[in-house]
């Protein structure tokens, strides 16, 4: 039986002290006079004002994916003693984002370019192009660098909530994906998203549509009366299936903006979105505060369970829902990521008649050499109750 590996290895990286991300910090650095062993990330230092980087210590620095005026001052970066890995100038994507994306930055360009303008869609056409899950290694090298860069990221947006509210009120959403905008199991999910951000936790999907965009959007709305939930969902209503790109995109933007929240406290304000360029024929779910997009669907789905340490909520879906629970089973099982908070399996026909897996999991999770973990597993018709057995403390 495989052990659990220490903490240290499945911890999100903790090197903000050592990490530069905007302009604001490194200019704090440039002050000092020193940049010495520190990383500064995916920064535009091609753009007015110019940094001045004459006379300041630079003895193993690290730039990356950062853009400058011109190749000499690169080189004379490197002959000062700092290490550049330079961007991918004619990639449709940074290689190294300084910070997760936002719902403004997927969409952008969809006003002047519709759907196949906007930037969620450029970067997935030419995922396509670049073949894919398969790429050419100069591909490959860029998609990782951005990867890591999301990693990264991730850390940081989820570090400041964790440390205060604990590592045990971030939930999962999971559930399917073709769930149309205002149908029963549409408005149970986001009225599961808009009772768990009021309870005071912090709601992580795998960033899609259906369940996934229902449980963020509960979470946008979550500052408002349930009137206005009812209200977002109907308009939302409208255009139902993701499958029909242009309208779908349309009245989500309109949506948010109708009911645009007050301020940047996005854990309360949509929480978090993890999804994938594997699936990006899905269009984006513009109702988390913060999205953690990234190129490798491995990396996403375990991120996603990992950060999931205050439970997961399984609504009705299929084989992609149903690979999950069983993911998230085997880390709770084996113990990988530490503790596991409930399973909540919302629909109990569905969970216990059309796809019976609490018959298979109860047993399977009664034999972990942690003991007897069958009682994380709940099903449920009720909200209420799911929220209940999310929030109780041990």
């Amino acid at each position: 039986m495989p052990t659990p590996p220490p903490a240290d290895i499945v911890a999100l990286p903790d090197s903000t002290p050592d990490e530069i991300e905007s302009r604001a910090e490194l200019d704090h650095h440039l002050r000092r006079g020193s940049l010495a062993g520190l990383t500064i990330q995916g920064l535009r230092l091609d753009l007015d004002p110019i940094p001045e980087l004459a006379g300041v210590d630079l003895t193993d620095a690290l730039f990356v994916g950062c853009r400058f005026e011109t190749p000499e001052i690169e080189a004379a970066l490197v002959l000062r003693g700092a290490h550049v890995i330079p961007g991918f100038p004619k990639l449709p994507y940074p290689s190294h984002p300084a910070r997760l994306y936002t719902p403004a930055d997927l969409a952008a360009g969809f006003d002047d370019g519709g759907f196949a303008g906007m930037y969620d869609t450029v970067v997935y056409d030419h995922f396509r192009a670049a073949g894919g899950a398969t790429p050419e290694v100069r591909e490959a090298l860029a998609q990782r660098l951005h990867d890591h860069a999301i990693d990264n990221g991730l850390a940081d947006v989820t570090r400041t909530w964790i440390a205060e509210h604990g590592a045990d009120t971030v939930v999962g959403v999971m559930g399917g994906h073709a769930v149309a905008r205002g149908s029963a199991p549409y408005r149970l999910a986001a009225t599961l998203g808009w009772e768990l951000t009021r309870a005071g936790q912090l709601i992580v999907t795998g960033g899609g549509p259906g369940v996934m965009e229902a449980a963020n959007l509960g979470s946008y709305l979550s500052t408002r009366p349930a009137e206005d939930l009812t209200s977002a969902i109907d308009e939302l209503a409208a255009a139902p299936d993701f499958l029909d790109h242009e309208p779908f995109t349309a009245v989500a933007l309109k949506v948010r903006e109708r009911f645009a929240p007050a301020g940047d406290d996005w854990p309360r304000q949509g929480g978090l979105a993890i999804p994938t360029w594997l699936y990006g024929h899905e269009p984006a779910n513009l109702f988390a505060g913060r999205i953690a997009k990234y190129f490798s669907n491995a990396i996403r789905e375990d991120m996603i369970l990992r950060l999931a340490r205050g439970g997961i909520v399984f609504a009705p879906g299929r084989a992609g829902t149903v690979q999950e629970v069983f993911q998230a089973a085997t880390k709770t099982f084996y113990g990988t990521d530490g503790a596991s908070g409930a399973y909540v399996f919302l629909d109990s026909e569905y969970w216990t008649k059309t796809l019976p897996i609490e018959t298979l999991l109860r047993p399977l999770m009664a034999l972990s050499r942690f003991g007897d973990l069958s009682t994380t597993i709940h099903v449920t018709d009720d909200v209420r109750e799911a929220v209940r057995v999310l929030t109780e403390k041990n």
